[in-house]
């Protein structure tokens, strides 16, 4: 039974590409030539093994991106070389051997992601075989797509177009835009898009990723959602210009996240209907509007998310929108505020409150901020389960007082989030013990950078450290 888990995803980062030359091993004799022929112009010679099982038909998630990034790096590591090799046309063919293994060796994809066209070679046989092999397809539930204006525009709505014939479960779509529009893009990709878009049954995530130079048009695949108005769960926006398209998502009865990222602040005004997760991210708050959106529908939210990478100037005015306007919050994340009497006044009235994240700016000296962290630490909710006083960075603006937080909090956390860094390290290693000990909630510390070996050992009686990433929880 594990063998076939431990080959679903085996591009992931987390793994070793050292097992490469175990998908080269399961091609056929004439395509192993042609491996040998490739390699051989790197100067890599290889060997092939005999197998105990077809592992390519375990294969579940496939990143052409990630494959393309094992094999390089397996070539690095054949040639002795420390730094991963640059990108090279003539590894193509391994690329495209390999997804051609996959698909005619019985594999049944629920991810694939198609980042980097010029790694795989889209030739008239891969579209036949992909024809013949509709299970390869079948089940596909999460499909990612990078649009360059490039000569691969015309395999793209070529894909689209199996994929529209041969699956029809897709719950997440990502679209990731990084050119200005040409004519090939608009009278033959965007057909294919919307097509395929309007070929789903039961759509939930779509995402649309901005990037570059992008126009504000979109021609019809905003529109094309319209279609997936009784699915449509979740809308994550990244750099889009508005347009009138997007006022369709209004007509999604269902929507309950809706995520705007460094947008057009006019997106935010086609906000008419009662989403329990916003998350807002710019690098220039426009607050009366966002104080608008949240009067509007702050009585069902349940999860907000506030971050800009500077100073909010009017951060009095949207603090009071949160407070006054979303009593049922539950997840709280707000970056780049300054810990004040109104921020903490804020998170005592949220009396459901369970994850906390507080990324504090510098407001006030350091004696203010000592009598602001004792305020802080009594207010926390009864509820709080979760705090992160860190946001991933090194050194957290709380860091000097969490001896005093942890004092002087009774809320029974389950997990805390700090750096961990050798800053006052004893002094806060003392307070985790005595938080722990006196309240005997918290099962995890996730920190940013390890203790030292001797402080470790001696926490690690009382609580379990992990890495800051494998515990933090996102909106």
């Amino acid at each position: 039974l594990s063998i076939p888990i431990l080959w679903q995803d085996p591009f992931s980062n987390k793994q070793s590409s050292l097992f490469i030359p175990i998908y080269f091993s399961s091609l056929g004799e004439g395509e192993k030539l042609v491996i040998k022929e490739c390699l051989k112009e790197f100067g890599i010679y290889i060997e092939f093994s005999k197998l105990l099982f077809d592992y390519a038909r375990f294969l579940k998630v496939l990143y052409i991106d990630q494959l393309a990034n094992d094999v390089m790096e397996w070539m690095s590591f054949k040639l002795n070389k420390l730094e991963l090799l640059d990108y090279d046309s003539r590894a193509n063919p391994l690329i495209t051997l390999l997804f051609k293994l996959f698909l005619e060796n019985g594999a049944i994809l629920h991810e694939f992601g198609l980042y980097h066209y010029e790694y795989l070679k889209f030739e008239l046989e891969i579209f036949h075989s992909l024809e013949q092999n509709v299970q390869f397809f079948s089940r596909l539930q999460h499909l990612s797509l990078n649009i360059k204006l490039n000569n691969a525009i015309e395999n793209i709505a070529k894909l689209l177009r199996v994929l529209a014939k041969n699956t029809k479960k897709i719950s997440a779509l990502e679209l990731i835009f990084y050119s200005k529009y040409e004519s090939k893009l608009f009278h033959i990709l965007f057909p294919a898009l919307i097509h395929f878009i309007k070929s789903q049954e039961q759509l939930r995530k779509f995402i649309l990723d901005v990037r570059d130079d992008c126009p504000t048009e979109f021609y019809g695949i905003i529109s094309a959602l319209e279609s997936q108005n009784n699915t449509l769960q979740e809308v994550i926006l990244d750099g889009c210009v508005f347009s009138t398209e997007f006022e369709v998502l209004n007509n999604c009865k269902n929507l309950e996240t809706l995520r705007i990222l460094y947008c057009d602040t006019k997106l935010l005004k086609i906000l008419d209907y009662n989403i329990s997760t916003l998350e807002i991210s710019y690098s220039q708050f426009d607050v009366p509007i966002i104080v608008q959106i949240l009067e509007k529908i702050g009585i069902s939210l349940q999860r907000l998310k506030i971050q800009s990478g500077m100073i909010i100037l009017e951060e009095s005015l949207l603090l009071e929108a949160i407070k006054s306007f979303c009593p049922n919050i539950i997840y709280l994340y707000i970056a780049d505020f300054g810990l004040s009497t109104q921020l903490i006044e804020l998170i005592g009235n949220l009396q459901k409150l369970q994850f906390l994240s507080l990324g504090s700016d510098y407001h006030a000296s350091k004696g203010v901020r000592k009598i602001l962290v004792m305020q802080f630490a009594k207010i926390l909710p009864s509820t709080l389960e979760y705090l992160d006083i860190v946001l991933g960075v090194l050194y957290g603006l709380l860091e000097p007082f969490i001896d005093i937080l942890l004092d002087l909090c009774n809320a029974p956390l389950k997990k805390l989030l700090i750096s961990g860094g050798k800053h006052n390290s004893e002094k806060n290693t003392k307070a985790l013990i005595r938080y722990c000990t006196r309240i005997r909630t918290l099962n995890y510390v996730g920190i940013v950078k390890n203790y030292d070996y001797d402080i470790r050992n001696e926490l690690e009686k009382y609580v379990t450290l992990v890495p800051y990433d494998d515990i933090v929880v996102d909106c």
